[in-house]
């Protein structure tokens, strides 16, 4: 049996995304979340049983960001360098609230393989269904549309309100046959569900090679290695192909810089779904959005998040 070191991180919501991103940064083997927030966002729709919810787990304010660590020592070096890193979050605006970083010994069987028990398949929308590969899974309607998923811990289950958010924008806006880009892939399900819901054409990208590898396994699993194009690059920096629907599912403070480029790579009337936008950032998204020339289709709040859908103008617009 394996030990791991589970470095616990209790930190405002806000700042989710960006621990996780330094956790996998400093080699930890994976990451988990304990957001309580998860279960009370639940969309008009309902959801199916998502996760036995043990109350004890789960904070009632902030979230606990958790890494997993084969060193067997430098361990306060490693709790220092982690603290050092979110404190320079402050830099670029990030609320990491009142944060506490802790440490112990666990044993593999603690998180690698347990947590699977508590995921089950979840309805997104009414046409959406992420089923994990384990579970098994019969379609209620003939319409509904099955992503099989195994997120592993580093890169989600595609149920965060960012994800749901997203998932939701795409479902209304692709008609079949577009172009899409998908900027900071993770697990691969906004690529997957894009083609699920007709896009022709899909490059999906992610600076963070074990993101690129485990949306490529992902992609697999749902059958459409030949119609989503995975690999490793920084947001849209260097990329030409023209799309039809730019989507990125990030943090503001990255959204920000990419407004530029998604614009860029756009097509006229093409579509910019950005989410992963905490809500005190949603007037500064739309204001860089606006200011690049984007107009604004609609904007959709799931508790503290904010996922936005703007178009490129027509040229006669």
């Amino acid at each position: 049996m394996t030990a791991w070191n589970e470095f616990s991180i209790f930190i405002n919501r806000e700042a989710t995304e960006a621990v996780s991103a330094i956790l996998m940064e400093l080699g930890s083997s994976g990451v988990a979340i304990s957001d309580r927030q998860d279960f009370s966002d639940v969309p008009e729709y309902g959801f199916d049983t998502l996760w036995a919810l043990d109350d004890s787990k789960f904070p009632s304010k902030g979230v606990i960001v958790k890494g997993y660590f084969h060193q067997p020592d430098k361990l306060d070096y490693l709790k220092q360098k982690i603290t050092d890193k979110i404190e320079q979050l402050k830099d670029f605006d990030v609320d990491v609230g009142q944060c506490t970083v802790e440490y112990a010994l666990v044993n593999d069987d603690d998180w690698s393989e347990i947590w699977k028990k508590y995921y089950h398949p979840v309805s997104i929308t009414r046409y959406l269904t992420i089923v994990p590969q384990w579970e098994e899974y019969k379609k209620k309607h003939d319409n509904e549309v099955i992503l099989t998923l195994d997120p592993g811990l580093a890169f989600g289950t595609g149920t965060h309100p960012t994800t749901q958010l997203c998932l939701q924008l795409l479902e209304i806006t692709l008609l079949g046959g577009e172009t899409v880009i998908d900027v900071g892939t993770g697990s691969g399900v906004l690529s997957i569900a894009s083609a699920y819901l007709g896009a022709e054409d899909i490059y999906a990208y992610d600076l963070d090679d074990i993101a690129v590898s485990s949306a490529k396994s992902n992609i697999a699993l749902n059958d459409l290695t030949e119609t989503i194009a995975v690999g490793t690059n920084d947001l849209l920096h260097g990329i030409d192909q023209e799309a039809d629907l730019v989507v990125a599912n990030i943090l503001a403070e990255i959204i920000e810089p990419l407004i530029p480029d998604a614009m860029r790579v756009l097509k006229p009337n093409g579509k910019f779904i950005s989410s992963g936008i905490i809500k005190n950032k949603k007037e500064r998204i739309i204001s860089k959005l606006k200011k690049v020339g984007f107009k604004i289709e609609q904007v959709n709040q799931m508790g503290d998040w904010v996922a936005i859908l703007a178009r490129k103008p027509l040229t006669d617009e």
